[in-house]
């Protein structure tokens, strides 16, 4: 039972890991966009916002999962 439940702390651990990997990924990408434009755009701006949003939620559920720690 225990073992169960262990394997799938591991598995939702890697499956957190990669998308944290995926969404700094985006984040990474939205702040270039932002960067090489040359006028004021709401809507990259607003893009860039989200995806910062969800990296750094991600990265807030890594911490209270421990996930650094192992």
């Amino acid at each position: 039972m225990f073992d169960r439940k262990r394997t799938l702390e591991k598995e939702f651990d890697n499956r957190l890991r990669s998308l944290m990997m995926k969404t700094k990924e985006e984040w990474e990408q939205a702040k270039e966009i932002e960067r090489y434009l040359n006028d004021y755009d709401q809507e990259v701006i607003a893009r860039r916002k989200i995806a910062e949003s969800k990296h750094f939620y991600l990265f807030k559920e890594a911490r209270a999962r421990h996930l650094g720690r192992d």
